[in-house]
């Protein structure tokens, strides 16, 4: 069975509860007229750029359908994070569009110019180069993939952990209208309304526009603005060109986000060491005084995906994009309202891309070559202010990370028979990073970037302009034993390779010298500044299978990663020119061992039990991983030291998992759904050194959902419950107090508090997830 062109595979996980897509479970819902044929038991996915039978694919997926996210209430792509095995998505600290994605044990949670993501986010098969405006909220979405390990062969740049793609619906061949409401507790009111219209038989056009907002889950009670609130307009705009069923399809799309929420302040875990201000009862309350320049975050992007059939074997597809966004933020790290630690910030991206695949389809073999091309800029300015020492000092940093990278690959499988195959690929990769570097004291007031009235105060700290470049060749094979079409054993071997660059932080003046001067060289301040790539050597076995004539249905995958060379980028108290200040720091720390299971499932347990076409699902994941440093070198009194035995992998909980139990029954014409899922995962520790202020404790979050759909699904009514419990959990958070160098253990003062390192008040601050929250949502279509 062949499936040309754009099949996508829309209703993934229809009928299930939970966060699975098993093969065999549902059906394939073509957006292209193709033929199933006899056996329906199909889902279709694009993980190997190819369109495929889920279970032929040797790569460990979880994928949500655009009604799986609607009937669980989903608001954006972090939701997805809690029921999908070893996997971790949240909003950065102080924002509600910056993305820390980490998934096995890899990822990255820095998000200032010169470090890269260790996930790879895709929107429309497009690679967003940064994690600001990464966030995407979820409308007119078709379908979320997530692929776990390296994809580093078809999906190239930094995606050594993995990926996650959203891909928005395709455009109807007849006129089409959706509305959908939202409104709930703390005043969540969501409006998302969807039109399209054909003309004549080979255009079509389309639009959407979101209205997304929160009030807050807590106040600023210095400045009186609401905390954890939620501001956004946002639209998208499509052109297809091609009917239904054409040799070529041209799509052309333009997305635009504009988020106006109020900086998301911390909550601060220690009491003022100057000014003894108590920490607050709220963890959602905040008084940092800090709100310039004001948060704003503006994003939007341009795309052509043309997909031409050349044959009946051979399809050419072209992908190309232009993206900008610009985020203006305020952070108070040590949040109080004096200007103890205060960072005003922007961060200022963008990108064109182009890319170039040539699929071939053939009776025994399939696969695809393609060319890609990034042209990426990064800006980022911020301010440390320290105002209550020296006069009030700041230090400004202004660094500029351009990046250009080509990259050639290839990926084919081969069917032996009808029970084994064999998958070749790799990946070619060139990367060029250009970076513009520089940092000036003031003494006074901030700096004039940010209407600071401060006064320069010495030489520069850094002023560096320097580049690097970086190649590196990444295969993946695996090999497929299928004993029925309706179950997979395979075993994979995969590389993924993340670039090199500059710290932006980092201060060119400490740098190590051997001149009797005491002045570094070039070459000197050129090797303290950079850091080498990072790559990983991915080893799986897995199986997919449908039981029980697809009563049951079972993704198992076990993995062995070996991750060296590993970028721990940081930022810790300093001394420059003998004033007290803030440095970035980062090195290739060395070798971790990552290593686990991940287990899916879907069991339907009876039908027609209370009612004629009633349906009863459970449907649940594991996920466990082993994630070790083998080699952690850290500089301690100028000696290299290995402190491997004392850091942990960040942001890698050992246990995640979750479990969905539903019930579906005929209601009048419709149908009634009714399900709650309950999440968990582990210990997670924030970063490397562990902390017990802001580390968090295993955890459990329970939701609930009930959803009636009228026929045909012309509309629909539902209640939503989200962290039912109202637990308390944190997600991220600073820390600038004294820690034994080589342990990390805490060291207290006097007082028993710990000892501030940077500011006098002392930085322990923490972000926390949503409390609990209901809200009834209410769509429409025609």
């Amino acid at each position: 069975m062949k499936f040309h062109q754009t099949v996508s595979y829309a209703a993934i996980v229809t009928g299930l509860a939970g966060g699975l897509v098993a093969p065999g479970a549902v059906h394939a819902q073509a957006s292209e007229s193709a033929e199933q044929g006899a056996d329906d038991n199909i889902i279709i996915v694009s993980a190997r750029r190819r369109d495929e039978r889920l279970v032929d694919v040797p790569i460990a997926i979880t994928a949500f359908s655009a009604e799986k996210l609607e009937r669980q209430g989903a608001v954006d792509i972090t939701d997805i994070g809690l029921t999908t095995p070893n996997t971790t998505l949240e909003a950065s600290r102080g924002t509600n569009s910056t993305l820390s994605a980490f998934i096995r044990g890899i990822g990255q949670q820095d998000p200032v110019s010169g470090f890269e993501q260790g996930v790879g986010i895709y929107l429309d098969d497009v690679y967003l180069n940064r994690p600001q405006a990464a966030v995407l909220d979820i409308y007119d979405v078709e379908r979320i993939e997530v692929l776990r390990g390296p994809q580093g062969t078809l999906y190239g740049r930094n995606t050594i952990g993995g990926a996650v793609k959203y891909v928005t619906k395709r455009l109807p061949d007849e006129p089409s209208f959706k509305a959908r409401a939202t409104y709930g507790t703390y005043d969540q009111a969501e409006a998302v309304v969807t039109a399209s219209m054909p003309i004549g038989d080979l255009v079509r056009v389309g639009a959407s526009g979101a209205r997304l907002s929160r009030g807050g889950f807590g106040d600023n009670l210095t400045n009186g603005l609401e905390n954890y609130n939620k501001d956004i307009w946002a639209a998208r705009g499509t052109v297809e060109l091609g009917g239904y069923g054409e040799p070529v399809l041209v799509r052309i799309s333009g997305d635009y986000t504009k988020d106006k929420s109020n900086p998301r302040g911390g909550h601060r875990l220690i009491p003022g060491a100057v000014s003894g201000a108590p920490v607050l009862d709220n963890v959602f309350d905040t008084r940092g005084g800090l709100n310039d320049p004001v948060q704003e975050i503006e994003a939007y992007g341009l795309a052509m995906n043309i997909t031409a059939n050349l044959s009946d074997t051979v399809t050419f597809r072209s992908i190309s994009a232009w993206r900008k966004d610009d985020t203006a933020t305020p952070i108070d790290f040590d949040a109080l309202p004096a200007v103890d630690l205060d960072v005003p910030g922007l961060y200022l991206n963008e990108q064109i891309s182009q890319e170039f695949q040539l699929l071939y389809e053939g009776d025994k073999l399939n696969g695809l070559v393609g060319f890609y091309y990034l042209d990426a800029s990064a800006d980022t300015l911020f301010d440390v202010r320290l105002f209550t020492t020296f006069a009030g000092l700041t230090a400004f940093t202004q660094a500029e990370v351009d990046t250009e990278t080509y990259a050639v690959f290839a990926d084919f499988t081969y069917d032996f028979t009808e029970q084994l195959s064999l998958s070749l690929g790799g990946r070619y990769t060139w990367d060029e990073r250009t970076a513009s570097i520089f940092r000036q004291n003031y003494l006074g007031g901030g700096s004039p970037t940010f209407g600071g009235a401060g006064i320069p105060f010495g030489a520069p700290g850094t002023d560096f302009q320097g580049d690097a470049k970086f190649k590196k060749f990444t295969p993946r094979a695996s090999l497929s034993y299928k004993p029925t079409p309706d179950h997979n054993i395979y075993a994979s071997f995969s590389q993924g390779f993340k670039g090199g660059g500059f710290d932006p932080r980092g201060v060119g003046v400490n740098a190590p010298t051997t001149n009797a001067s005491g002045i570094p060289s070039d070459d000197e301040v050129a090797s303290f500044l950079s850091f080498q790539p990072e790559s990983v050597d991915s080893y799986e076995v897995g199986y997919k299978g449908s039981l029980l004539d697809g009563a049951l249905n079972i993704a198992l995958a076990g993995f062995y990663t070996d991750y060296t060379d590993v970028q721990i980028p940081g930022s810790v108290a300093c001394t420059v020119a003998g004033l007290p200040s803030f440095c970035g720091v980062i090195n290739n720390a060395g070798k971790a061992t990552l290593k686990g299971i991940e287990f899916e499932a879907s069991a339907r347990l009876g039908e027609d039990l209370l009612a004629g076409g009633d349906r009863v699902m459970l449907s649940g994941s594991l996920g466990y991983i082993d994630a070790e440093y083998d080699e952690y070198i850290t500089n301690i009194g100028g000696v290299p030291t290995d402190v491997a035995d004392f850091r942990s992998v960040q942001n890698t909980p050992e246990w995640t998992a979750s479990g969905t139990f539903s019930y579906t029954t005929p209601v009048g014409d419709g149908d009634l759904y009714l399900g709650t899922t309950l999440s968990y995962r582990s210990k997670t520790n924030q970063f490397e050194i562990a902390n017990p202020f802001i580390d968090q404790e295993g955890f459990a979050l329970l939701d609930a959902n009930l959803v009636y759909n009228a026929p045909d699904k012309r509309w629909s009514i539902g209640l939503h419950g989200k962290n039912l419990t109202n637990k308390r959990y944190k997600t991220s958070g600073y820390t600038f107090i004294a820690a034994d160098p080589t342990t990390g253990a805490i060291i207290p003062g006097a007082n028993g508090q710990p000892i501030p390192t940077l500011g006098p008040e002392g930085t322990l601050t923490a972000f926390y997830g949503n409390p609990r929250q209901v809200f009834i949502s209410a769509g429409v279509k025609f």
